[in-house]
């Protein structure tokens, strides 16, 4: 190439310049031995522990006014850690399958006034499982800190009415919802990675054999013919499966272990174990009439009220007690 052509692509083409945008390239334990920054973890894991028992919180002194529920009030949900599935029974011998999530560590990390969010209705972000401090930036860890709680791994928001708005820095348990009502649990799907029609929209699939060729397990005709000349949007076809975001609607809760937090849910709940899901109340119309008189705006564990350490349904068969005739 002619030197006269490279000094024209110099004019045409600049050289891009990045900039560099990282203030430093330190990691917290860089400098220090494997030894000084376990004693660094523990210190840290011990102070987060006693700061969720003792719920310190900066406006202590200060209590908010607690409203009465009514028709038209919304509450606030939990955030909860995916356990597992179990069996149980009613009095009548029905089987039925549960998923247990518990509770840990749920506060209320701040209130958002309806004029800051959206004009309509007013919203609280919920934070749960504590997490280390180590790599997280002072911008996210300030929002924390004005609440008096640990650093969460998961913070979500949930819309409230005027009357259910809680105090900053307030633990939340899983008695704050009772057995026999019915809640709605929203959680990010596993993911299945690039899946065909059998296994992502549950086609029949071609023969077997007969005249079959290598279109065992394929979707097909796709429907238009020349007229349309297309395929038309929302078609069923192979692709991603999966990792998205879906709700469970309508849940009966069947037991509640106020000991250790756990919720006991009738049914599976999308999400993989060990996941964390949202739980709130649910929103299906002729569901309504089971969620009446709710703790509100939430249990308070150092309120008048003293609960057993499990909370049944009405109908669950509880091992130990006599058998029905």
């Amino acid at each position: 190439m002619a030197a006269w052509t490279r000094g024209l692509l110099r004019l045409v083409f600049p050289a891009v310049q990045c900039v560099r945008t990282i203030k430093t390239s330190t990691w917290w334990d860089e400098h220090l031995t494997e030894d000084n920054a376990n004693v660094m973890r523990r210190a840290v894991a011990e102070d987060y522990k006693q700061l969720t028992v003792d719920r310190l919180n900066p406006l202590k002194d200060e209590p908010w006014p607690r409203h009465e529920w009514d028709e038209k009030s919304r509450r606030v949900g939990l955030v909860a850690v995916k356990l597992g599935m179990m069996p149980v029974w009613t009095k009548s011998g029905e089987r039925h399958v549960v998923t247990m999530l518990q509770v840990q560590d749920c506060h209320v990390i701040k209130h958002i006034p309806k004029e800051e969010y959206n004009g309509r209705t007013a919203a609280l972000i919920i934070g749960a499982k504590n997490s280390p401090p180590f790599y997280r930036t002072e911008e996210s860890l300030e929002m924390f800190r004005n609440a008096g709680v640990p650093p969460k791994q998961k913070v979500t928001t949930f819309h409230v009415t005027d009357n259910a708005v809680i105090k900053p820095g307030t633990p939340l348990y899983a008695a704050h919802f009772r057995p026999g009502q019915y809640v709605d649990v929203t959680a990010k799907t596993i993911g299945k990675g690039f899946q065909g029609v059998m296994k992502r929209w549950g086609f029949s699939g071609q023969p077997a054999s007969h005249g079959q060729t290598k279109t065992h397990r394929r979707p097909g005709s796709l429907g238009p013919g020349g007229d349309p000349a297309k395929v038309f949007k929302g078609k069923k076809m192979p692709g991603k499966m999966g990792n998205v975001f879906d709700t469970a609607f309508g849940l009966k809760v069947w037991r509640v272990n106020t000991k250790a937090n756990i919720l006991y849910i009738n049914g599976s709940v999308p999400g993989h174990r060990n996941c964390l899901v949202k739980v709130r109340d649910t929103i299906l119309p002729h569901r309504l009439e089971k969620n009446r008189n709710p703790p509100f705006p939430t249990f308070f564990a150092d309120g008048d009220e003293e609960l057993p350490e499990d909370l049944y349904d009405e109908n669950m068969f509880q091992f130990g007690e006599p058998i029905p005739d």
